[in-house]
């Protein structure tokens, strides 16, 4: 049924969870399995001065934490013998890298983890996976 899914992550707790349903997923499907991992660009501000570390240095520690999310998505599909291709990407809105890059490598389902909120909380912090469920045209797989 799918043969290439995307697993957007972010490290955290919720998305761990979200992870065991991807890989399952591969893994019944003979899917191969895409790990995305979003790097915030650097805070550029007005006053340069007051830059807490240099852009380099910003850079680097993005790269480092961002392959070490896509490292555990690769570990765990390697132990359950699934394909996984890893990658990370710069963007100011993860939701739109989440959706680019699926559809640059062809994915055929999105499995995203949800934080469940509701409410005002929900319309003011907004969802990475709203926003791809909304803008989006690829199937997605919501795990909460």
């Amino acid at each position: 049924m799918y043969k290439r899914i995307l697993f957007p992550t972010d490290g955290s707790e919720i998305t761990s969870k979200a992870l065991q349903t991807a890989v399952a997923m591969a893994k019944l499907n003979g899917a191969e399995l895409f790990a995305l991992a979003v790097k915030e660009p650097f805070p550029y501000s007005a006053i340069s001065e007051i830059q807490p570390m240099p852009p380099q240095e910003y850079f680097d520690a993005q790269q480092r934490v961002a392959a070490a999310r896509v490292k555990k998505v690769a570990d765990l599909a390697a132990e359950a013998g699934v394909s996984c291709q890893s990658h990370t990407v710069e963007a100011s809105h993860p939701w739109e890298a989440i959706l680019d890059h699926g559809k640059a490598q062809g994915c055929d389902l999105i499995v995203m983890a949800s934080h469940g909120r509701r409410g005002v909380s929900a319309l003011l912090l907004g969802s990475e996976t709203q926003k791809v469920l909304t803008h989006g045209t690829l199937p997605v797989l919501v795990v909460r």
